[in-house]
């Protein structure tokens, strides 16, 4: 699965395999074998590398499935959020009280999707 989540994350972000090759400072064929899972055990610091330049954490690219959809948010997403919020005049003291609304929003779209795999 991480090979599959550097793939889709590598793309998103407009690398090619040898710019994200280079950049990390691995070989494109080594790149290559983790994204078709070939090479199924990359060490960690290889992993750290590739995800410090995909601009994820390390928990990013080993989500599975619908995991990894719900966590593709990159700093400059968070950045981006945190100044929306304060556009909207929401203080830091009062994300508690929108944390239950939040939460809803979630459950409300996993229901959603679940009765979505049913009819389907």
């Amino acid at each position: 699965m991480i090979g599959k989540n550097i793939t889709n994350l590598r793309r998103q972000r407009g690398y090619s395999l040898s710019e994200l090759a280079d950049l990390a400072s691995i070989s494109k064929s080594y790149l290559s074998s983790i994204e078709r899972n070939i090479s199924k055990n990359p060490s960690i610091h290889i992993i750290e590398k590739i995800a410090k330049i995909l601009k994820v954490d390390l928990i990013t690219l080993l989500k599975t499935g619908t995991e990894l959809d719900n966590h593709l948010l990159t700093e400059e997403d968070w950045d981006e959020f945190l100044k929306d919020l304060k556009e909207l005049g929401i203080k830091k003291d009062r994300l508690e009280h929108y944390k239950t609304l939040i939460e809803f929003i979630k459950w409300q779209n996993e229901q959603t999707i679940q009765e979505r795999d049913v009819l389907l």
